[in-house]
């Protein structure tokens, strides 16, 4: 997919901001995963702890899942810089404009990306 540069710099801009915003709530999840309940004191019921425990490991996946989507981002950023933005890393065909509008971090067709899915 050839870019104008005012494209491009549009692209970069997009991409920029979600990864800022994705890294502050990944960091916002690791920081609540990481911080001890100290307002329940010692006396906090099972149950509390196992709500608490429930919660950590909630914040944990979602970390993971911000993690992997900002290494989209990133590979999404060396294509753009490589010139190779919107182009499949699988089939080396173009990705549909309209899937980069909704995801443009997207660096597979969804054909593609289906058919990884499916080997996991």
């Amino acid at each position: 997919m050839k870019l104008t540069k005012k494209e491009a710099e549009a692209i970069k801009s997009k991409l920029l901001e979600l990864r800022a915003k994705i890294l502050g709530q990944f960091n916002e999840a690791v920081d609540v995963v990481k911080e001890p309940d100290e307002s329940k004191g010692y006396s906090q019921h099972q149950a509390d702890e196992g709500t608490d425990d429930f919660e950590k490991n909630l914040n944990l996946q979602l970390s993971s899942q911000e993690e992997r989507t900002i290494r989209y981002i990133d590979r999404a950023l060396e294509k753009l810089e490589e010139g190779t933005y919107g182009i499949c890393d699988v089939t080396e065909k173009p990705i549909p404009k309209k899937r980069l509008e909704v995801i443009p971090y997207a660096t597979m067709t969804v054909e593609a990306q289906q058919e990884m899915e499916k080997k996991l």
